[in-house]
């Protein structure tokens, strides 16, 4: 497959991708467990099919300690018997906010995350896939090759 090549945003605007590693540094301090916001960056990045981050992110949880087995159920994790309660609402939660233009976030989700996670925890879930959607989206547009 030829691709052409396309602007690489760390050269042409430095500043927004230091921006951008402002926001990951930060999320590298909340108290979610890493191998969880790994799971986050993973199935996020499944749906918007971003190959960069899959690879990234699945070396990552392998680094951390993932099973492999879990790793390769998250793109039909709803079927698989291989996720706690908690990582199926955060992995419902991914879905959700990954797949806004659809239904948005249902009030039930919304109400099952609260109560499951606390205020504080939904709000870094939250955060955690707003911030991989967003590379998600720089690396599928530029195209950019791990």
């Amino acid at each position: 497959m030829c691709m052409s090549a396309r602007i690489n945003i760390s050269q042409v605007e430095p500043k927004s991708i230091q921006a951008m590693m402002g926001l990951e540094s930060y999320m590298g301090d909340v108290d979610l467990p890493a191998n969880l916001r790994q799971l986050i960056k993973i199935r996020a990045s499944i749906i918007n099919n971003c190959a960069y981050c899959i690879q990234m992110h699945t070396l990552e949880s392998k680094r951390l300690g993932e099973d492999e087995q879990r790793l390769f159920a998250l793109a039909a994790w709803q079927e698989s018997p291989l996720f706690s309660e908690q990582e199926r609402i955060v992995l419902s939660l991914t879905d959700a906010v990954t797949q806004i233009y659809n239904n948005g976030v249902s009030d039930a989700l919304y109400t099952q995350c609260l109560e499951l996670l606390g205020e504080h925890a939904l709000a870094q879930c939250m955060m955690q896939i707003v911030t991989i959607n967003a590379w998600n989206r720089i690396a599928v547009a530029t195209k950019m090759i791990f």
